[in-house]
């Protein structure tokens, strides 16, 4: 019931060997930190991009290389339908990513795909891997060990931390998220919060038929299937687990456990 296979559709997902299909669902989780470090990230070493300073001006990620973004017409259209458009003397660079002047970037363990935008405001900590046509919009905090599948979008003064999204997951406005998994087409409504230590210490339990597991983990925020949902100004206690297709109506907070797929949490 609590094992990986019953929540996510991993077909597509370009990290799906971070999955193990049998294993608990929170289990990734703990393999992430391994993962991200024994990942093999792009040489960004360059004037254009400084090392844990903004940005003086937007620069262009293209094949492995930066550019100077004077030299090129950029249309800003929707990431994550691939129409942030980048031209030059009318010819496009398919797959070129755009990181806006303001940006921060901390290390050098930090992937971006194709067709990503980071604008201006965005601090991202490495390691980060940020996967295609994905939007991290103005204002995020990326804080270490946050991966992202495609079409994903980091949202405007969300924060996240060692946390997995899912193709097309998406924390669009002022969201907090630590040690959680957003499955593929989950959508969190503005303000939601994904609590992820327990007051009285000690590890996360999860209670399902009656009975509690111990995941293991100290820190443990929520665990969404694909498709899931959650409204504005909702919250998450630490280990809740809701399964595809699940909604958490706005200003509710999530009780721990598992919710079975579809469940409506009021």
């Amino acid at each position: 019931m609590l094992t990986i296979h019953s929540f996510f559709d991993l077909s597509l997902f370009p990290h799906a060997s971070l999955f193990d299909l049998d294993k608990p669902v929170w289990e990734p989780l703990n393999n992430l930190q391994t993962y991200m470090d024994e990942h093999s990230y792009p040489d960004l070493e360059s004037d254009l991009l400084p090392d844990a300073v903004p940005l003086p001006q937007s620069v262009i990620l293209y094949h492995g290389q930066l550019l100077d973004s004077h030299d090129y017409d950029i249309e800003y259209g929707d990431t994550t339908k691939g129409k942030l458009t980048i031209m030059k003397n009318d010819v496009k660079l398919t797959g070129a990513s755009v990181i806006m002047a303001g940006a921060i970037l901390v290390g050098k363990k930090i992937d971006i795909g194709d067709g990503v935008l980071v604008e201006g405001g965005t601090l991202i900590k490495s390691p980060a891997i940020i996967g295609d046509c994905t939007e991290v919009r103005q204002g995020a905090y990326v804080r270490g060990y946050c991966l992202t599948g495609k079409r994903c979008v980091v949202g405007h003064s969300t924060e996240v931390k060692h946390s997995i999204f899912l193709n097309d997951a998406k924390a669009g406005h002022f969201a907090y998220l630590g040690d959680s998994i957003i499955g593929q087409d989950a959508n969190l409504g503005a303000g939601t919060k994904f609590a992820n230590l327990k007051f009285l210490g000690g590890n996360v339990s999860i209670r399902t038929e009656g009975k509690l597991i111990d995941t293991g983990r100290r820190k443990f925020g929520a665990i969404l299937g694909d498709g899931a949902q959650t409204g504005c100004n909702s919250v998450t206690n630490p280990g809740t687990i809701i399964g595809k297709g699940g909604i958490l109506m706005p200003n509710t907070t999530a009780p721990s456990g598992y919710h079975s797929p579809r469940t409506i949490i009021r």
